[in-house]
């Protein structure tokens, strides 16, 4: 059975940092894409970073760009997003995801794994 179980959520001020983990089990990811999605409060689910399990390119939404680093340990199977200079805007449920696509940016339709979420909350 696939699981992916996200954790490092929760309440931060603005300009502070969190970093969210995303345990993978169940299957071999090498082949896959994997990414971080959010989800705001009456919007739509939104792409925030993708990262190839092999060979490691990255590629982030430009809200997110040059604050954000997505990254991953091949020893624990896990996946981290790991978020600076957080904005009240980054607020959301973060959702970790596994996709058999070939490119870094994986669409919501084609994901073929998602975790439970984590709630991420900036205060201004």
């Amino acid at each position: 059975q696939v699981q992916l179980v996200e954790s490092g959520g929760g309440l931060v001020q603005a300009g502070g940092s969190l970093r969210l983990s995303c345990a993978a089990s169940g299957r071999t990811f090498s082949t896959y894409t994997m990414a971080w999605f959010r989800q705001a409060p009456g919007k739509e689910r939104e792409f925030v970073a993708g990262l190839r399990w092999s060979g490691g390119s990255t590629y982030y939404a430009d809200s997110v760009k040059g604050r954000f680093a997505i990254s991953r340990d091949y020893a624990k199977n896990t996946v981290y997003l790991q978020m600076n200079s957080l904005k009240p805007e980054d607020t959301a449920v973060y959702y970790c995801a596994a996709d058999r696509t070939t490119s870094v940016v994986p669409t919501i339709r084609g994901v073929d794994y998602w975790g439970q979420g984590t709630q991420v909350t900036v205060s201004s």
